[in-house]
């Protein structure tokens, strides 16, 4: 399943992740991952979320960033939900060209029941239509 958390740069997006990592590592069964490309909140997450700043592997590009997920979920089997921030900005692609990203974690996430939460900067009208499935 997937789930956009959306709105223009500043509204607070990161801060819900966040909050939602937060409640999903005290209370799910499997094990909760935070993916962004800035050490800037590491600590305000909980001790049982695994924090993972791209800056430090050197991810380029789309195809490098699934692969990576796909890597993290490899590597631990009971992952549960993951949480991305700024995948348009870690990808380096405006998010109207990432239908075949988001395709693919929503298979990801049908096969092996894996839950993403992903922030979008844009305002609701904004949001390319292949997204409008996974609103709320």
């Amino acid at each position: 399943m997937i789930t956009i958390v959306y709105g223009p740069k500043g509204t607070g997006k990161t801060k819900q992740l966040i909050e939602e990592a937060n409640k999903v590592a005290r209370t799910a069964k499997g094990h909760a991952v935070f993916v962004t490309d800035t050490k800037r909140y590491m600590y305000d997450l909980t001790r049982d979320v695994r924090f993972i700043d791209l800056t430090d592997y050197n991810i380029a590009g789309e195809e490098a960033f699934c692969g990576f997920i796909k890597g993290i979920i490899a590597a631990n089997t009971d992952n549960g939900d993951i949480f991305i921030d700024g995948a348009s900005r870690i990808t380096g692609k405006p998010l109207s060209e990432m239908a075949a990203f988001f395709y693919m974690l929503e298979k990801i996430g049908d096969n092996l029941g894996i839950n993403f939460t992903i922030a979008c900067s844009a305002k609701r009208e904004d949001l390319p239509a292949f997204i409008a499935k996974y609103l709320q």
